[in-house]
């Protein structure tokens, strides 16, 4: 039973303290008879829970508190669940875990698993849910939206995807205003390259190593960390540059990122200089000089880089990198898959942070709140290259879509989630640098708001990548504590920490707790192994 009750935010959601409607369930001594044991019962178990993740870890913080009342699990038994995947699911789609964790239910930054045991996300669905797990005013506006219209297809006009396109172009500079709404980032990306192509008449892409921008034959091409590579050709008139990473790249120092953390790494540069980017931006001419054509397509890159670890470049790279690019005659494309709707905290947008405008960008994951759908925006003349014969998309744009992500952007402006990403996220990053001051095995933090990596090695000295099987353990602990975080790199070294937008500073506090707690276990297991 529900009744409903204005309140300043749920408790465990962010959200600046605006006043909204939600459905709370009663507090217990309130509650009719039916639900106060559920609830009393749920919250004994909690507190064994948290008493046995203490006691193992020796952590001292507790989980911050959740008002939230999940509803009882009824599907399949663990077992049968387990043995359903490997028999009916790709192969290909592994899971996390020695024990693969059964989520049953997510309310803002917390998941619940399939026995009420509760989670800080701090991967937030492989950085999808951007304002909040079943969000309550995405959630409303999914559900009336569900109540009058699916879908009718880009045949026919209907309400959503003109006011959502407005919407959406309103948020980016002249002259980023045609918008083509997709399913997924790799089909986002796909189609930018598509267009590039068309547009310029010219072939060749050029990426950075490490990125990752999708999965299709397109945009496996553009994509430059090898595990996501299969044995098929795939790659034609694409090329890589050299990564401008400051951490573990030739050149690098103190002074290179935009971030409230430096790498450990030292220079000489004098103040408005910058040796690294000099270097790498080298690098990229010798690429111009000696693997393309005089005449390139594009060049696409993520304003900070997700997958392969949170990488910044060095400020002023990418906007030099732009100018060269746009001198070959190519388009420049911003993958904001990652980075997009205010998670970096400074600018709603990642390029924004480099100076730039780009001539097409990606949009995805974030842009839904984990219901499918992307977006590529672009200018005018761009667009009306892909119009100069048919290209479709049945169930891009749908009313579903539109309904969703129009909530998603009302939420991110009503929440005030772009500053709590700032605050929190800086505060995070602060925290988690006192973490390598006091780890040798912790290399590298680095990030901007609410997109943070933590690159783990052997030792600070060589920056000898730690074992991706030691990585995975720590990352192992964190969830035994109740903290779930992302695992990524070119050698799976680094944790990769991108949350709900929701989340608070004191979430931020228990999950660096819980990492300290994590690594301090790990300190211990190779004390006793020698």
């Amino acid at each position: 039973m529900v009744v409903p009750r204005a309140v300043a935010g749920p408790r465990c959601g962010g959200g600046g303290g605006r006043l909204r409607l939600f459905f709370l369930l009663l507090s217990p001594t309130a509650a009719p008879r039916s639900l106060a044991p559920r609830r009393r019962g749920l919250v004994r178990r909690e507190i064994c829970i948290q008493q046995e993740r203490n006691k193992s870890f020796h952590l001292q913080s507790k989980m911050p508190t959740c008002d939230f009342l999940p509803n009882k699990y009824e599907s399949y038994p663990y077992e049968q669940m387990v043995k359903i995947r490997k028999e009916n699911i790709s192969p290909s789609l592994y899971t996390s875990y020695k024990k693969p964790l059964l989520i049953h239910q997510g309310y803002m930054q917390w998941l619940f698993d399939f026995e009420g045991r509760r989670y800080l996300d701090l991967f937030g669905g492989i950085v999808t849910i951007s304002v909040g797990h079943c969000h309550p005013k995405v959630t409303a506006a999914a559900q009336k939206q569900l109540g009058r219209l699916w879908h009718t297809s880009n045949l026919f006009m209907h309400p959503g995807i003109q006011e959502y396109a407005e919407k959406l172009a309103s948020l980016f500079p002249d002259p980023l205003k045609v918008i083509y709404l997709t399913n997924s980032g790799t089909e986002a990306n796909d189609l930018a390259i598509f267009m590039a192509r068309l547009f310029t008449r010219n072939f060749d892409i050029i990426s950075l190593r490490g990125c990752y921008h999708g999965g299709s034959p397109y945009t496996l091409g553009v994509t430059s960390l090898s595990h996501y590579k299969h044995v098929i050709a795939n790659g034609l008139g694409c090329q890589t540059t050299m990564l401008p990473d400051v951490f573990r790249g030739p050149w690098g120092g103190s002074h290179c990122r935009d971030s409230p953390v430096q790498t450990i790494r030292k220079c000489t540069c004098s103040p408005g200089s910058c040796h690294a980017k000099d270097q790498y931006i080298e690098q990229l001419k010798d690429t111009f000089r000696t693997c393309v054509p005089k005449a390139i397509a594009g060049f696409i890159a993520e304003p900070i880089q997700g997958v392969n670890g949170v990488v910044q470049y060095p400020k002023g790279f990418l906007k030099e990198a732009f100018q060269l690019v746009h001198e070959k005659g190519g388009v420049c494309i911003v993958d904001e898959v990652q980075t997009g709707f205010g998670r970096i905290g400074s600018h709603f947008w990642g390029f924004e942070g480099h100076d730039v405008v780009p001539d097409i960008v990606t949009l995805a994951k974030g842009i839904g709140n984990g219901f499918p759908m992307a977006a590529v925006v672009t200018r005018a003349e761009i667009a009306s290259a892909l119009a100069e014969n048919t290209h479709f998309n049945t169930y891009g744009g749908n009313a579903m879509a539109c309904a969703v992500g129009s909530a998603v952007l009302d939420a991110i402006a009503e929440d005030g989630l772009q500053k709590n990403c700032e605050d929190v996220g800086t505060h995070m990053l602060l925290e988690f640098a006192k973490l390598r001051d006091k780890f040798e095995i912790v290399g590298d933090v680095r990030g901007k708001g609410l997109m943070i990596g933590i690159e783990m090695v052997e030792n600070k000295e060589t920056r000898q990548p730690l074992p991706r099987e030691e990585v995975a353990q720590i990352v192992e602990d964190c969830k035994d504590m109740g903290v779930i975080i992302g695992q990524g790199g070119l050698y799976l070294q680094t944790l990769r920490i991108k949350p709900p937008m929701c989340i608070t500073k004191e979430d931020a506090d228990f999950a660096v707790d819980v990492l300290h707690a994590a690594l301090t276990r790990h300190m211990e297991r190779k004390t006793a192994a020698n």
